[in-house]
């Protein structure tokens, strides 16, 4: 009975926790972890030069840990951004920028070099936390509810929020590793799946998170949501963090071909 409760408390615990995150640290890692996979291997060993002594799944953490530190309080606001339909109106954002326009000024940034070695990596490991926070439908949100955080649910019995349940809490239902889920999704990456990613532009990806929110949103009447959910939903996840490694290693390919 005590091995239960405190299962149970690790579990409410790790909800809670994950609410302040995105994509949690599992997805970051995966993410990062199958985009290695794909990047040529001169643009790897640049990358890996700059981030030494993080890995790219590592780095992809950074930008959520700094958040306890006030000196970076400036990027708060570019883990998400605003989109009604699929389109991208500066007049919605927040005033201290968003993650759409953060990703093309950094790697406009990291594109025409010059920068000294810390604040390079710093700029990379924002980089690469924002192109995959992107990916996740609710960091392009309605503007009405905080990206999912003010819909309260229950999620096998413990209460947590919506943006948190696509943060971290299916993918860490799955009790697997990020590179046993990495290596389960790379197996699913097809050469034309890869060429549709590639091909898109940045105004696609917010298309085609809004074209996910039915979906997102599609709860039941008493917001406790358990399998049902999960078996409907879980894949949506999994498509989102492939296409985020794909344009993540096209994005490092670009700025350090």
């Amino acid at each position: 009975m005590k091995r239960v409760q405190t299962l149970t408390l690790t579990l409410f615990l790790s909800l809670m926790v994950s609410q302040a995150f995105a994509w949690g640290q599992l997805g970051h890692y995966l993410i990062g972890y199958m985009a290695e996979k794909q990047m040529k291997k001169s643009t790897k060993r640049k990358v890996e030069k700059i981030l030494f002594p993080m890995s790219l799944g590592r780095s992809g953490t950074w930008m959520d840990e700094i958040r306890s530190d006030r000196s970076y309080d400036y990027a708060t606001t570019w883990h998400y951004l605003n989109s009604k339909n699929g389109e991208y109106d500066p007049s919605t954002q927040e005033k201290t920028g968003d993650a759409y326009e953060a990703i093309q000024r950094i790697k406009a940034e990291l594109k025409a070099g010059g920068l000294d070695p810390k604040t390079e990596a710093e700029k990379l490991k924002m980089l690469i936390h924002m192109v995959e926070d992107i990916h996740q439908p609710l960091h392009v949100g309605t503007g009405d509810d905080r990206g999912g955080n003010d819909v309260k649910i229950e999620f096998f019995n413990q209460p947590t929020n919506l943006h948190a349940l696509w943060d971290s809490g299916m993918i860490d239902r799955q009790g697997m590793s990020y590179t046993e889920i990495g290596e389960e999704l790379f197996r699913r990456l097809t050469p034309e799946m890869r060429e549709k990613y590639r091909s898109a532009t940045m105004l696609d990806w917010l298309k085609e998170a809004v074209s996910y929110r039915p979906m997102v949103y599609n709860l039941p009447e008493n917001n406790k949501i358990s399998y049902q959910y999960m078996y409907d939903n879980y894949h949506i996840a999994e498509e989102r963090m492939i296409a985020a490694s794909v344009r993540l290693a096209q994005i490092l390919e670009e700025i350090y071909p």
